[in-house]
């Protein structure tokens, strides 16, 4: 799949899946944008893809701040001309604090959502306009199978708020040919799930249906057919990629 000419905006973009997004991307053809609040990891991401020669640049985002959204949407229209592509990939789990909903701060709870549930809106409200003016685009959010599970309590529930944002987005967008679609990936091998003991992590990958830990390769694989044109006839869709850790109906 060629991207050539394409703008993509990559949230979290310096680091697990999101870098894989970047880089992939990229080195497909796109202009990306790495909006990311880590700042040496941005910054050394969108370096080593321009020196593979091709065009990227950091911008050190919180991407629940309008403020910080509406800057990477303008760095993307001043540098590279729009925006075809945004990727919300960014949220707080690695080193999130698990609690249950009824022990949880509310304080924390609250930054929790605002990050994982909110902010794909905060993102897309940004970004909408150059899509329209550019013909159409596609916005892909990053679920989880947490969002089927009573498990990891507000993690879960913020994801499943991801999945009807996306639903709700797709209905209001789909008149400008903008498609809204999310990737629920299942236990994927990324710096946060290496800090799992391994005991725990054998326990779920003998849970799945095939029996390894998910590649970040293998969600962005779904990524890059969401966002091309073989995808544009499907929009407010979750797809579960995740080695058969939740085998539902559609």
């Amino acid at each position: 799949m060629s991207f050539k000419d394409k703008v993509a905006i990559i949230t979290g973009g310096g680091q697990g899946i999101g870098e894989t997004y970047a880089r992939r991307f990229a080195a497909q053809g796109a202009s990306v944008v790495i909006a990311e609040l880590n700042e040496e990891a941005g910054q050394r991401v969108a370096d080593e893809i321009c020196r593979a020669g091709n065009a990227a640049v950091f911008v050190k985002t919180d991407v629940s701040s309008e403020s910080d959204a509406a800057a990477a949407a303008g760095v993307a229209q001043e540098q590279f001309g729009g925006i075809d592509i945004l990727v919300n990939n960014a949220a707080i789990f690695h080193g999130m604090r698990y609690e249950t909903l009824l022990d949880v701060d509310l304080d924390y709870y609250y930054q929790i959502m605002k990050v994982n549930m909110h902010s794909p809106l905060v993102m897309t409200r940004a970004v909408a306009q150059s899509m329209s003016e550019r013909g159409g685009g596609s916005v892909i959010n990053q679920s989880s199978t947490a969002a089927w599970k009573a498990q990891g309590g507000y993690y879960g529930v913020a994801k499943l708020g991801v999945q009807g944002l996306t639903m709700c987005l797709a209905s209001e967008l789909g008149e400008r040919n903008i498609r809204v679609n999310a990737i629920a990936p299942g236990p994927t091998d990324t710096e946060a799930t290496r800090q799992v003991p391994a005991e725990i992590l054998d326990q779920v990958v003998n849970g799945l249906a095939l029996k390894r830990l998910g590649d970040t390769a293998d969600i962005v694989n779904m990524a890059m057919f969401l966002a091309s044109d073989e995808a544009a006839w499907i929009t407010g869709q979750t797809f579960r990629v995740d080695g058969g850790d939740t085998m539902l109906p559609a």
